[in-house]
């Protein structure tokens, strides 16, 4: 095998795990199996990310709709908390990359939330004004913001 990927992926993850097993180390198509490890983590960070950005999106809009509120804004803020502590339990040395990334996210998120609001997105901060530490927290919501609506 060379380093280009394989037509069938699950076979080829069964025949590379096999090869593993049986020390035969010859027949591993290395370059990829490192990139597709490497991957892994990437994969890892990236679903941290998304559920960041939906995060933040939903908290934006929990901010700046409060008459919209509704109980699929407030699963979707509780789901991506649970899916970033899970992420975070399973590789605790992703601890971090929340902290890394919150203001790119937040640009996303600001971004989204001016497109499905309809709010100009110069009414959105341009820094993200929670803490992370409040962003996380499963009891913490923003309070409505009532400067838009007078």
């Amino acid at each position: 095998m060379s380093a280009t990927e394989p037509a069938d992926f699950n076979l080829w993850s069964n025949i590379t795990a096999q090869l593993l097993r049986e020390h035969r180390w010859q027949e591993i198509d290395l370059e990829y199996l490192i990139a597709e490890v490497e991957d892994l983590g990437k994969s890892e960070q990236r679903a941290i990310v998304s559920q960041l950005i939906r995060l933040l999106l939903h908290l934006l809009k929990w901010q700046y709709q409060p008459q919209r509120r509704s109980d699929s804004w407030l699963d979707s803020i509780t789901d991506a908390r649970t899916q970033i502590e899970l992420a975070i339990q399973d590789s605790p040395s992703l601890k971090n990359h929340p902290t890394k990334q919150l203001d790119q996210s937040y640009q996303k998120a600001r971004q989204q939330a001016a497109k499905q609001t309809g709010i100009l997105i110069s009414v959105f901060p341009e820094k993200c004004a929670y803490s992370l530490e409040l962003v996380l927290n499963e009891d913490w919501f923003p309070e409505a913001n009532e400067s838009i609506f007078s």
